[in-house]
């Protein structure tokens, strides 16, 4: 299967479906963490992206602008304008040629923005102890079934201390969500 993860610079769900043999790759404005022979560094719209056909493609669009958390800073006309923007760069991943799309984000504007989710899952789903809602967007792609329950729940992601490397660490993807997207959404039975 071929996949593209959009504005992924960790490569964590890259790497979860190269673990699986798929053919993987992450594109992010940013430099990638990871194996720079397998990231396209530039933005996920490049024309050049979509000459390729993907059967499955993966986005986490920028939230700073869409989130519930920051809301009450919407007042000001520049951050309503950046969030107009981040809605639209949102539409536009969603509407890429691909055959199955995931989009990512926390809970936010986007439900009332543009649509509901079709999904809303949470890290302790799937392995981890956080309590961090994120709302998936899903086209031809089942809903991402939990994979193992932790019972001990604790928000810790706003507890990430103050740093220039706040904003990624919180970004990440949990690797037991990009575990559960490559077992559940790589299977050969989605490509019929």
């Amino acid at each position: 299967m071929r996949v593209l993860v959009g504005c992924e610079f960790s490569q964590i769900v890259t790497r979860a479906f190269r673990a699986r043999g798929h053919e993987a790759y992450s594109c992010d404005i940013l430099p990638t963490e990871g194996d720079s022979t397998i990231h396209y560094q530039r933005s996920i719209l490049s024309h050049e992206l979509w000459n390729t056909e993907w059967d499955l493609f993966i986005a986490h669009p920028e939230c700073t602008f869409l989130t519930s958390s920051g809301a009450r800073w919407m007042g000001i006309e520049w951050r309503r304008e950046a969030q107009m923007s981040s809605l639209h760069f949102v539409k536009a991943l969603w509407a890429v040629p691909a055959k199955r799309i995931a989009l990512e984000n926390p809970i936010g504007r986007l439900s009332t923005l543009w649509q509901k989710p079709t999904q809303i899952i949470q890290p302790w789903m799937f392995g981890h102890g956080e309590v961090k809602a994120t709302c998936l967007w899903l086209r031809n792609l089942p809903k991402l079934r939990p994979t193992l329950v932790v019972n001990e729940r604790e928000g810790r992601v706003w507890k990430e201390p103050p740093s220039e490397h706040r904003w990624k660490n919180r970004s990440r993807t949990y690797q037991g969500i990009a575990d559960a997207m490559a077992d559940q959404w790589g299977r050969g039975d989605l490509l019929a």
